[in-house]
């Protein structure tokens, strides 16, 4: 059984990056090598990750685009309100965190931005329905603001509003970003191609669970907070393509990897092969998963008993991860959501 505190490292409090490079390929990439032990670590930069990659191989991206889904607003008693939208469920409807002094009545109504009035509906725990007077995404997109990770201390500017999205962000509904995306260019894309690397996408919304922290000693009591995601066919078929031939799977993103493996898991207890498919998933990975999909993994640094370093220490091992970790302490690399990445294999 595994505990809380086989996760847990100190990191001291200047390695978390408080803002993204003005170049998104700039940042530092720690190959990690685990064909022997222990595993090789070698310091690189990001640009070169097109070197690390054999033709054929397929790159796997969220496509999610990140809402403006923070608000502050105020009861028509007059208190003051904080509302982060955690996903839509309508045209008009969206659950939503309610941070107040006293938590807001089915059917009262609350003023966001000081622009709109929504209606609070029922409960869904731990989120409250609420009911817009019009299309929530364009309400949302006009007076929300950027919703940054919790350790980011500066409120979300212009700059913000750029680098904390993907290039290639097409699908609006996520409320964090998929920051191991947050390091490709166009200029990258261009070498990738150029090598012969293929690239794909599927969609997960990433909900502000990630950032929650696990409350249990005992991970298995663990509970994940559920996401939607949705594989197309298309992306089906390059997988069985690039598994025929030989080439590697590789998640850009813990997010990528968890709608991959979730999907599979799934078609697998069915007893069925992978499919197209859109679902909502609650997939716990911790070490002895086993892997179904994904060979390789571009993924950031992420925080100590968080359920993302459980999930590449079981991917890449966790000794491996240990190592690595303390490598980038030591050589000062920057973490979390603007801060640098890795390249991990899959541990045998």
């Amino acid at each position: 059984m595994f505990t809380l505190s086989d996760f847990d490292f100190n990191l001291p409090p200047e390695l978390i990056a408080q803002s993204a490079l003005a170049e998104r390929s700039a940042s530092r990439l720690l190959e990690v090598d685990n064909r022997s032990t222990p595993a090789t670590l070698t310091d690189r930069r990001f640009s070169e990750l097109p070197d690390l990659v054999e033709p054929g191989d397929l790159l796997v991206f969220n496509d999610t685009k990140v809402l403006k889904a923070r608000f502050f607003g105020q009861k028509a008693s007059g208190g003051r309100v904080e509302v982060l939208v955690e996903r839509l469920t309508g045209a008009t409807t969206a659950l939503a965190q309610i941070r107040a002094s006293k938590s807001p009545a089915a059917g009262s109504t609350i003023r966001l931005a000081d622009a709109f009035d929504v209606t609070v509906g029922e409960r869904v725990e731990p989120f409250y329905t609420l009911h817009f007077p019009a299309d929530c995404l364009t309400l949302i997109e006009q007076y929300g603001r950027l919703p940054l990770p919790p350790y980011i201390e500066h409120d979300a500017d212009a700059y913000d509003e750029t680098r904390y999205q993907t290039v290639y962000a097409a699908n609006p509904g996520a409320v964090a970003a998929p920051t191991a995306g947050l390091h490709f260019d166009d200029a990258l894309f261009a070498r990738l191609d150029a090598r012969g690397v293929e690239r794909a996408t599927l969609t997960l919304h990433v909900g502000a669970g990630t950032f929650q922290p696990v409350r249990v000693e005992n991970v298995t009591e663990h509970k994940m907070h559920s996401e939607w995601y949705a594989l197309p066919q298309t992306l089906v078929d390059r997988i069985a393509a690039v598994k025929a031939r030989g080439n590697r799977v590789i998640a850009v993103g813990t997010t990528s990897m968890r709608a991959l493996e979730a999907a599979a898991r799934d078609a697998a207890a069915a007893g069925r092969p992978l499919s197209a498919t859109s679902a909502e998933t609650d997939i716990f990975i911790t070490p002895g998963y086993e892997f179904r999909v994904v060979d390789r993994l571009v993924t950031n640094f992420h925080l100590p008993k968080s359920t993302l370093m459980m999930l590449v220490s079981a991917f890449a091992g966790m000794d491996t991860i240990r190592d690595a970790y303390r490598h980038a302490i030591e050589q000062r690399y920057r973490f979390f959501s603007y801060g640098d990445a890795m390249l991990l294999t899959r541990s045998a």
